[in-house]
């Protein structure tokens, strides 16, 4: 299957900006979906290609690319589950080992990895970065037709679990991206009343 979207554009070239209405109509119902309702087919190799083209296009401050990708689809995340459930279970830890159900059912699972980098760029910018890396690649699965969930569950904090991933030493987990064909449509959830978070500076 051939990529939909438009060429990489060449350095310097420029990029008008324009309105985009079915965009804001696409962020007004964006929805994540379950994990454990994600199923086969997950995207394919070109569609993942993209994914992670749309995921790079995100805010970076200094232009480091302070993140990068693990891919676990396939018999390898059957494996590295199964890796985190003998930890669980070695610790007696019934619950953690449960909690792995999120990453067993859907086809594909894309972990950010953050990796902040020294330098004049803040830490605190460069992980905000790997935040944006996660939303591009919800909102990418999900204009693609499937569902993804933006999940950071023990494993991502674990040191151990760390370690089996293949993280350094100053290397953090953003989130596991959970992509797959939503079984069911996603429901509607409550949402704040956005008015109530704004307030105006006044001199």
């Amino acid at each position: 299957m051939s990529s939909d979207l438009p060429p990489v554009p060449e350095f310097g070239a420029p990029l008008p900006i324009a309105p985009v209405p079915e965009v804001l109509r696409f962020l007004a119902l964006r929805r994540s979906a379950p994990a454990l309702t994600l199923a086969e087919p997950g995207p394919s190799s070109d569609q993942l290609g993209d994914l992670l083209r749309l995921a790079g296009r995100a805010p970076d401050h200094g232009k480091l690319s302070p993140w990068r990708f693990v891919l676990l689809e396939g018999e390898a995340k059957t494996a590295f589950a199964d890796r985190l459930e003998a930890l669980a279970r070695g610790r007696g830890d019934a619950t953690q080992a449960a909690k792995l159900g999120k990453l067993r059912t859907p086809p594909l699972a894309i972990v950010v990895v953050s990796r902040v980098k020294p330098g004049a760029i803040p830490e605190w910018e460069q992980v905000l970065s790997a935040g944006a890396v996660c939303t591009n690649l919800l909102n990418a699965a999900q204009a693609m037709g499937y569902g993804a969930n933006w999940i950071t569950d023990w494993y991502s904090f674990d040191s151990e679990a760390q370690r089996v991933l293949g993280l350094a030493e100053h290397e953090r987990v953003a989130g596991f991206i959970m992509i797959g064909t939503p079984r069911e449509p996603p429901l509607e959830r409550e949402r704040m009343d956005v008015g109530s978070l704004v307030t105006r500076w006044k001199p």
